[in-house]
């Protein structure tokens, strides 16, 4: 993935077994992608960076109330955080994000990509070749 803005930060895991450590995450759009967004994890040890992709319009209405159903749910937190939960087949995970840089990032993505100009940047040919080659 191409990143067009991305936003370092730290995040907690408040339900985890150390809430109050702080984990570096990044939150990643590329314009190649205008209805996703990206919530990556460096690597750890021998893993692979964890990264999981959703929404971009999950997290901008997270933000303000309860959204989304399956594996991706955002809501705002306490103390002006957002809270991101993850789910798998094996695991879930709660991820709190300052709502600060959660709200800089948007409005860096919307800068790139206004809200409901998704389609315009969409390469539908190129996503068509690959498909039929």
């Amino acid at each position: 993935m191409t990143v067009a803005t991305s936003w370092s930060t730290a995040v907690t895991l408040p339900e985890g077994p150390f809430p109050d450590v702080a984990v570096e995450a990044q939150l990643r759009f590329d314009t190649a992608s205008p209805y996703a967004v990206c919530l990556a994890f460096p690597p750890l040890g021998d893993d692979d960076a964890a990264q999981w992709t959703f929404a971009r319009e999950l997290l901008d209405r997270g933000r303000h109330g309860p959204a989304g159903l399956g594996d991706v749910t955002v809501a705002p937190g306490p103390e002006d955080r957002v809270l991101i939960t993850l789910r798998s087949p094996a695991a879930r995970a709660v991820i709190s994000v300052p709502a600060a840089v959660v709200t800089a990032f948007l409005l860096d993505s919307f800068r790139l990509v206004p809200a409901g100009a998704e389609a315009e940047h969409l390469d539908l040919d190129a996503a068509l070749a690959r498909l039929l080659s």
